[in-house]
């Protein structure tokens, strides 16, 4: 029997298992199916997160965490969650080899992944002018011209902060309306850098050895092509929340979750379900930034420390 289980390796997990066991939990297993440290470590650069010196890879921010929280009793199994179910006041946990594992708490850590766009060269250049991210990656193009594939409320967002420090963004829609809130709309309309090209295809993102070189779209009005002479692309065409293990055999969730399946907690990562959290990029309202992750994680462990009391 598990003091606590968590789900996921991240920089949410992580920092719940170094501050669960240094809390005093005694029982505190990690689920994570590859390596810890979450999809920060396919980052080539990182010089926000708070504390760190010049620019480093994501591998590098987090290539000491995992051994910090071993110290203090965390193990980690290396398995797929693929249910959680509770009965009375105990989870039980089945895995992808099929056995069991029961706890008195559960953290889902598992995050969420960006969809990919599909377009030629996306995954060739992804971390080389190809980023998820303009609140980590924006500032490396600063005063240089960058295009944002995308026509969402995320997407119109990030063209505005991109906005604040490129020379021009290219906002990039196969449609020519955009799916986003009236007042978005207007915000991103009122930046004068911001060229909306719409009713497009992308056809492909070009590049050489120093990564990407530009953006190639094709009207589908016109049929004309258009190549967009750009360093980085941006592709926000949503994101998808792993949640799938607090799926019931019903099809129901364990807990509260919103139309996105994110997790809805409050303030102290609760769900509705007494002793089921979630930290993290799979929650409600996440910044999806790995500074936010860990105090998420952090958060969830001082309060399951008190509930389990």
């Amino acid at each position: 029997m598990l003091d606590l289980a968590i789900i996921g390796g991240g920089p949410a997990g992580l920092t719940a298992g170094l501050y669960a066991t240094r809390g005093g939990l005694n029982n505190v297993t990690m689920f994570e199916m590859g390596m810890p440290g979450g999809q920060i470590t396919g980052s080539s650069e990182i010089e926000n997160y708070p504390g760190q010196g010049p620019i480093m890879t994501g591998m590098e921010l987090m290539d000491s965490w995992p051994e910090q929280c071993k110290r203090f009793g965390l193990e980690h199994v290396m398995s797929k969650v693929l249910q959680v179910v509770k009965n009375e006041d105990i989870f039980t946990l089945t895995l992808e080899d099929g056995s069991k594992v029961e706890a008195k708490s559960v953290l889902l850590a598992t995050g969420s992944v960006p969809r990919s766009a599909g377009i030629p060269g996306e995954d060739k250049f992804f971390g080389r002018g190809i980023s998820t991210c303009a609140t980590c990656d924006g500032f490396f193009y600063k005063n240089k011209e960058v295009a944002l594939i995308g026509g969402g409320d995320s997407a119109l967002e990030e063209a505005v902060y991109l906005a604040k420090l490129c020379s021009k963004v290219y906002l990039v829609h196969r449609r020519d309306s955009y799916r986003a809130a009236p007042s978005t709309i207007e915000h991103m309309k009122a930046c004068k850098n911001i060229e909306e090209v719409t009713n497009v295809d992308s056809q492909e993102i070009l590049g050489d050895n120093m990564g990407v070189t530009g953006l190639i779209v094709k009207s589908k009005v016109t049929g004309e092509i258009r190549q967009l002479d750009v360093p980085g692309v941006f592709v926000f065409v949503g994101r998808d929340v792993l949640s799938d293990s607090l799926k019931q055999d019903d099809g129901s969730y364990l807990c509260d979750v919103n139309e996105a399946t994110e997790v809805i907690v409050d303030l102290k990562m609760r769900t509705n379900v007494p002793g089921l959290y979630a930290a993290g990029d799979v929650r409600i309202d996440a910044a999806k930034q790995v500074v936010c992750a860990a105090a998420d994680g952090a958060t969830a462990a001082v309060d399951i420390i008190e509930y389990l009391g």
